[in-house]
């Protein structure tokens, strides 16, 4: 496990039989790790979206008498990384906290067998619908664009309204077994419903989200994680983007005609006078 603030809060949560709330909370932890050790109940239920007595009986449920206690424990246990970082300004420790979700990403991915399964599952969907809205939209569109150099047949889902349980409904019709999923923050609860109902027409659904405790993660058969940078004003998905890129090896590495395909794209671009060299 990651000796990150995240990584560790991650650990602390795993085997816990947690609520719709307690989950919340947790997923609130995890994406504000690096503050949770300074912050009140009050402030964390604020953040979370939860009463105060939310958080106590979150804390009692982690095995601690309440809040205080397991706001001790963080500050112990945790990295303090807002003192590692305080000789740098806002945009440094942005870039900073990004390297640090890369780190984690790095050590999960010490254990393949996630994402070998996800490339075998994208690989076999044909179609394969990818989907990403508001935030996320950037990441299914990336992905997308380079997986349909190898894979025959890639659909885009990036925007929502009525058409998108038609267009998993037509993705199904037509040999659609599984789906891949792009989920940041702030969740639309379009997505939330979008991975249910693709879950109940029978596909496979593999996400790729900011934790384990995102409000996806019940609605997904294989979540992989990658954190997300909170020290703007933006959130920033430099893990998330990379994860991506690693699900396309992945599923590339099990589609035996993938490097046929990059090599016929490249003599017809090539032909086109398709790039500048």
């Amino acid at each position: 496990m990651s000796d990150s603030p995240a990584g560790r809060l991650q650990a602390l949560f795993e085997g816990h039989r947690l609520t719709p709330t307690q989950r919340r909370i947790a997923h609130c932890m995890v994406r504000r790790a690096a503050d949770v050790p300074f912050l009140s109940s009050v402030e964390l239920a604020e953040l979370a979206g939860v009463s105060q007595p939310s958080v106590t009986r979150f804390a009692v449920a982690l095995g601690f008498d309440g809040y205080p206690a397991l706001r001790k424990h963080l500050r112990e246990s945790v990295p303090v990384v807002a003192e590692e970082r305080a000789g740098h300004n806002e945009y440094q420790q942005a870039v900073l906290g990004e390297i640090e979700n890369l780190q984690h990403l790095a050590e999960l991915l010490a254990d393949p067998t996630p994402v070998e399964r996800a490339g075998r599952l994208l690989a076999a969907s044909r179609p394969l619908p990818v989907l990403g809205l508001r935030a996320a939209s950037s990441q299914a569109r990336g992905f997308a664009y380079f997986a349909g150099k190898v894979h025959p047949d890639v659909r885009l889902l990036d925007e929502g309204g009525s058409m998108l349980d038609d267009r998993l409904d037509a993705a199904v019709r037509a040999g659609a077994t599984a789906l891949l999923c792009f989920a940041l923050p702030r969740h639309p609860r379009e997505v939330v419903d979008a991975l249910a109902y693709a879950r109940s027409a029978g596909l496979a659904v593999v996400t790729v989200a900011e934790s384990a405790f995102a409000p996806v993660a019940a609605h997904s058969d294989l979540l992989i994680p990658a954190a997300v940078g909170t020290g703007l004003a933006f959130d920033t998905a430099c893990a998330p983007m990379l994860l991506g890129r690693v699900l396309l090896e992945a599923m590339a590495d099990e589609l035996p005609d993938a490097q046929a395909r990059l090599e016929e794209f490249d003599v017809k671009a090539a032909a086109r006078g398709l790039f500048v060299d």
